[in-house]
């Protein structure tokens, strides 16, 4: 396999200022698992560290599960990790095989094993079927990362928001982190690590994302009690909570005027990219935040993230 880069001799600290908005104009991808809803359609694509990130072997020979790792963080969480030496399980929305092949051709330009597994985690017996793939393919699971989301932006919020709507973010954001969670444990042991995707919409909802805002503010909650109930089996738990983060999940489910003007309003003045993002999650999955437990990391450009 091909060893972790090594880092450069020096470097220079980046103005986050000096990087670009993205080109948001005119973006309009169909809703999620639709095989036009990918990343190559989109006019600016997000930096998921393709050219940048450099590897360090922080997670050298570990087993990794994403789930959401297709596209946006979650590929940006598979490339690092797998430049950091782990091996990825990829979970993604059936239909969107087009990202799937992607990441996993990163993660093996990287040297490392990449699983695909296209499944619907609304179904109880699809996240059983993902913890046993990966159970299967390595024996073990070091790092479980709880990404897969769903929204639908609904301007006229709560009279909007419909039932079938309301089950799908529910189960997708939550049933499934609390479905793959109890079937991973006991696959994990002392050092390994669980990483749940929460949001800056867990402190500062958005009328028209209510439905997926209880859901990011759930995450938080599920986050600090699990890490107390598996502290003593050497288990941390922890959450990021992203701000505006530029993937295919914004132009495929949000309105023509939130997307033009998306991460405008942060105080860095722009979205962020995956990348920027996904180092946290390494951050957190490593042993440097061994002491690290029951946490919440914003990655919000400056917004306030209070949960």
């Amino acid at each position: 396999m091909t060893p972790p880069q090594e880092a450069s001799p020096s470097s220079t600290p980046q103005d986050p200022t000096a990087i670009d908005q993205p080109d948001t104009e005119g973006e309009d991808l169909s809703p999620p698992g639709d095989p036009a809803s990918v990343t190559s359609h989109m006019g600016d694509e997000p930096d998921h560290g393709e050219d940048s990130y450099q590897g360090h072997g922080r997670l050298q020979d570990q087993v990794a599960v994403i789930t959401g790792g297709d596209s946006g963080i979650g590929r940006a969480v598979a490339l690092t990790f797998a430049r950091e030496g782990a091996d990825v399980v990829i979970a993604y929305l059936e239909g969107e095989d087009e990202d799937g092949q992607e990441t996993a051709r990163l993660v093996e330009e990287a040297g490392r094993k990449a699983v695909l597994v296209p499944t619907d985690l609304t179904e109880e017996t699809a996240c059983r079927a993902l913890i046993d793939k990966a159970a299967d393919e390595f024996g073990r699971i070091d790092i479980l990362v709880n990404n897969a989301a769903y929204q639908m932006a609904q301007p006229g919020g709560l009279a909007d928001i419909t039932t079938e709507q309301l089950d799908r973010v529910f189960k997708t954001n939550l049933y499934a982190m609390f479905w793959l969670t109890k079937m991973a444990l006991p696959h994990m042991g002392p050092g390994s690590s669980v990483i749940n995707t929460s949001s800056v919409q867990a402190s500062s909802p958005s009328p028209e994302l209510m439905d997926y805002a209880a859901t990011k503010a759930g995450i938080v909650n599920f986050t600090r009690g699990l890490a107390a109930s598996v502290a003593e089996k050497g288990i941390r738990v922890n959450s990021v909570a992203p701000g505006p983060i530029w993937t295919p999940l914004i132009p495929a489910t949000m309105d023509e005027d939130k997307i033009a003007t998306f991460g405008e309003d942060t105080p860095l003045g722009r979205a962020g990219q995956p990348v920027e993002v996904a180092t946290a999650f390494v951050f957190l999955a490593s042993d440097e935040s061994r002491y690290i437990t029951g946490e919440v990391i914003g990655v919000t450009g400056g917004k306030p993230v209070s949960v």
